[in-house]
């Protein structure tokens, strides 16, 4: 292309990091809105706590966060009631062909082994971005791989095996509930 000075401009691409996992996160939302609709559960994503500490007030309708820090760590992504039983989920995507463990931290696993160890449903939803799959892992196959692995990650196979694939639909659009009565209400692996 001809530039007016002759000069060949070049552009800075930026990378934007805010929305990565979000299109994960906006099918559970819509799925989520579906099932309350429905009347089939109620099941929301939790807020992520934060502490405001400079807010800008150009006027009452424009005011705009200037700094804020998180209050206290973020426990799981989602949490409801579903048939009489409380659930709790983490919902994580990645490009890679297996799902790296530092994308959980440490106080979402006690939180989920609470969950499990008072009676709750705890899961993890790991959509692979690559493959268009998503699956959902049982928080007890997630900690058992942690407890027996050295690796840092949890490999494809290994979730493909021990994992449910939720095929996607329109509505519900990523029904894992189907998985959860099999699994939690039906007790077992189809």
């Amino acid at each position: 292309m001809k530039y007016p000075t002759g000069i060949k401009q070049h552009t800075k691409k930026t990378i934007h990091y805010g929305n990565r996992g979000m299109s994960l996160e906006e099918d559970i939302n819509i799925t989520n809105v579906y099932y309350r609709e429905e009347d089939i559960a109620v099941i929301y994503k939790k807020p992520t706590p934060i502490t405001i500490t400079k807010v800008d007030f150009p006027n009452r309708k424009e005011a705009v966060i200037k700094e804020a820090y998180f209050k206290t760590p973020s426990t799981t992504d989602y949490n409801g009631i579903y048939r009489g039983k409380y659930i709790d989920f983490e919902a994580k995507e990645t490009k890679q062909e297996r799902f790296p463990l530092n994308n959980i931290h440490n106080h979402q696993i006690v939180h989920m082994k609470q969950i499990i160890h008072h009676g709750g449903i705890g899961f993890f939803i790991i959509r692979f971005t690559q493959k268009q799959e998503t699956f959902l892992l049982k928080g007890e196959t997630l900690f058992t791989f942690i407890e027996q692995e050295t690796r840092k990650s949890i490999p494809y196979d290994y979730i493909k095996e021990n994992g449910y694939l939720i095929t996607e639909k329109i509505n519900p659009r990523i029904d894992y509930l189907s998985w959860v009565d099999t699994i939690y209400f039906e007790g077992g692996k189809s």
